[in-house]
């Protein structure tokens, strides 16, 4: 009976009379989402398995155009993908066909998503011009 009474109480006496001192933060509108990249020939390429090779993304796209390269970031130590990867089209049609035909399709048993790459963002001047460590 209490239990039903405090299911119905305003949310301020539950807070009161609860034993967790988890407050979820309050509902505001949803942040904005960054805008959509600008259309062109690299597509970015994330979901992807460990197992996926530069050999196999490139084989999976170029059912949609011609792709003039495919390239799947791996780690420096073991050499799996890091999850994700890009793919450069010979034209802007062929790229977004490979976005309509890729983008939430599987690929070595793991949902992937594609879309335009942003180009990277200008580099912030540090130690005095100097580049950063490892590269």
């Amino acid at each position: 009976m209490a239990m039903r009474a405090a299911a119905a109480a305003p949310r301020s006496l539950r807070r009161l009379f609860s034993t967790s001192t988890f407050i979820p933060p309050p509902i505001t509108a949803a942040t904005p989402a960054t805008p959509p990249a600008e259309p062109s020939t690299n597509l970015f390429v994330s979901g992807l398995s460990k197992r996926t090779t530069s050999e196999g993304l490139h084989e999976a796209f170029s059912k949609f155009g011609q792709v003039v390269n495919a390239r799947v970031v791996t780690d420096r130590v073991s050499g799996y993908s890091k999850g994700f990867g890009f793919v450069r089209y010979v034209s802007l049609e062929d790229a977004a066909e490979g976005i309509k035909g890729m983008d939430g399709k599987f690929l070595d048993g793991w949902v992937i998503f594609a879309e335009y790459a942003r180009p990277r963002p200008a580099p912030s001047p540090q130690n005095n011009g100097a580049p950063p460590y490892g590269r």
